[in-house]
């Protein structure tokens, strides 16, 4: 017992960021009644970022919560930034959503290294991936689409249709959890119209190298699209560097948004190359109608209905209509807090944890599929009755980690330490 504590308490301390609290911050942007969080990453000058783990601006967990990658708890900043939105509506008040959504995506597109014009708001990945394709005009466009099996599961049917639509697909298949550079290197061909990947794979946290394969399949004249929903707001990513063409994620995981709002990434030269997928209200930058009493005639060069100018940027592209300004007022306080706390120091933060499970659960008798010494948050291990064998002795324990039917995964987040890793470990029964 007592080598276990030292252990522990070494661990602890390897993964400690001993910097200035902000505690008096959040707590001032969570009463705030519009701005939302603490302002960071503008140029400003802030307060030191907060330590690590930061429990503070969290509701209390009864037991150990490392489930993040299912769904991330909601900051009670965020959480009471919403409160006010919704009173504000209930009184019949209008909220500065306009302005709200300006920082959002500001914010969003610091995180990633793009431009606010880069971006647009989309309801989920999924649906942010499919604009792709769209964009992309495949399957009409015929030729060949590079993906992988460490790609999120839901994007398997996606593929699969394409396929029996006349698209050629290759599947990369994944070797002790991992898909190499030089696989995609042997995988695109002259014909591949898309590559499309998960940059951090939902399944195992495994990463991929996406400016190598960016590379490769620019040479050979393919768009690469990633998802990026286990990765933004938890591993560093800069897609300017890695060349990546598109992005999609949503925000309720690492992102500690809510369901229904997320964001599309497209690089700003390919806006004026590719198809306009969608026609929609939210794409319009100047809008004339005809029909209306009092409306100005239409002249003999335009629509007899109404004369419409598209905005330019991928709003333009690939806006529809309404979207949730309940999710982006909680974006509004979380992006801020992510951009303050640094997502190379939330990184670092879990790496002793990862550290730690990767050396404890074998010995444990579990197969951890994860390849080690990644940075993602995300560890899977494989064991067949997985859910039936771990619900109970992890619910009597308090213990909540993603439990599937054949396979567990553990997502810890910068509110854990060592601690619940600990705590899980003793927990979790002999395989």
């Amino acid at each position: 017992m007592t080598n276990r504590l030292s252990r522990r308490s070494l661990l602890a301390a390897a993964g400690a960021v001993p910097v200035g609290s902000l505690a008096s911050r959040v707590a001032a942007a969570a009463g705030s009644s519009g701005a939302g969080g603490p302002e960071a990453g503008n140029g400003t000058d802030v307060a030191a970022a907060p330590a690590l783990p930061d429990r503070r601006p969290f509701a209390a967990v009864d037991g150990v919560y490392l489930d993040s990658g299912t769904m991330h708890p909601v900051p009670q900043g965020a959480l009471e930034a919403v409160q006010t939105y919704f009173a504000t509506r209930t009184a019949g008040g209008r909220y500065p959503t306009h302005e709200v959504e300006s920082r959002v995506k500001a914010n969003f597109a610091k995180l990633i290294n793009a431009s606010p014009e880069e971006l647009a708001f989309v309801q989920s990945t999924t649906a942010g991936e499919q604009l792709v394709i769209d964009a992309l005009d495949i399957p009409a466009s015929g030729g060949r689409i590079v993906t992988d099996t460490l790609h999120f599961f839901g994007s398997f049917y996606l593929y699969e249709q394409l396929e029996r639509q006349g698209m050629a697909v290759t599947w990369l298949r994944p070797t002790e959890g991992r898909i190499d550079v030089e696989a995609y290197e042997r995988a695109i061909k002259r014909d591949t119209r898309l590559v499309s990947l998960s940059l951090v794979s939902t399944y195992n946290g495994f990463e991929h190298d996406l400016a190598a394969i960016c590379e490769i399949a620019h040479a050979r004249g393919a768009h690469v699209y990633a998802d990026i929903i286990h990765a933004a707001g938890t591993v560093p990513i800069d897609v300017r560097a890695s060349g990546v063409d598109f992005a999609a994620t949503a925000s309720y995981k690492w992102l500690m948004g809510d369901f229904g709002l997320g964001f599309l990434y497209v690089r700003s030269d390919l806006l004026e190359r590719i198809r306009r997928p969608r026609y929609g209200y939210y794409q319009i930058a100047r809008f004339q109608p005809h029909v209306y009493p009092f409306d100005p005639p239409a002249d003999d060069a335009g629509s007899p209905i109404a004369d419409i100018a598209p905005r330019t940027d991928a709003q333009g592209h690939f806006a529809m209509g309404t979207h949730s300004h309940a999710v982006a007022v909680q974006l509004d306080w979380s992006l801020a807090y992510l951009l303050e706390c640094g997502i190379e120091r939330i990184a670092a933060h879990r790496l002793p944890m990862l550290e730690r499970l990767h050396e404890a659960l074998p010995g444990k008798g579990y197969s951890v599929v994860t390849p080690r010494g990644g940075r993602a948050p995300l560890l899977t291990c494989t064991l067949e009755g997985a859910y039936n064998r771990l619900a109970e002795p992890l619910a009597a324990a308090g213990v909540k980690i993603t439990l599937s039917r054949n396979r567990f995964r553990i997502c810890p987040s910068l509110f854990n330490d060592i601690e619940d890793i600990e705590r899980l470990i003793d927990v979790l029964p002999a395989a």
